[in-house]
């Protein structure tokens, strides 16, 4: 998924259906989209499966992908990209990059404590 079609679903997900005016005053400030380059956007995501759009409604657009699928399908393809599937490389790669609480750090080891071998 394009970061523009994350950047849309995120409006959707605020919210159970939308009105095209709606969605653009939302996305105009952080996009800078028209009216019209968003209801472009809505259109092709209809098509790809991602948006829902009831044309008898006077609020027709809404999400049609649950954002936790969506975002657990993104960790799959860059965890399969960018690191041959090998969970354990993606997790190095963060935790070196990155500064973790107590707290994470405890939650980690006791995932990797529960998970099977």
């Amino acid at each position: 998924m394009t970061e523009s079609e994350w950047a849309v679903l995120e409006v959707l997900w605020t919210g159970e259906a939308f009105a095209l005016g709606e969605v653009a005053r939302q996305l105009e400030p952080v996009t800078g989209w028209s009216r019209n380059t968003v209801f472009t956007y809505l259109s092709r995501m209809e098509k790809k499966g991602l948006v829902s759009i009831d044309r008898t409604r006077e609020k027709p657009y809404s999400a049609a992908v649950d954002r936790e699928d969506c975002a657990r399908e993104e960790r799959g393809e860059l965890l399969s990209r960018v690191y041959g599937g090998a969970a354990g490389d993606l997790v190095a790669a963060f935790l070196k990059e990155t500064v973790i609480s107590r707290e994470e750090r405890e939650r980690l080891r006791g995932l990797l404590d529960d998970m099977e071998v």
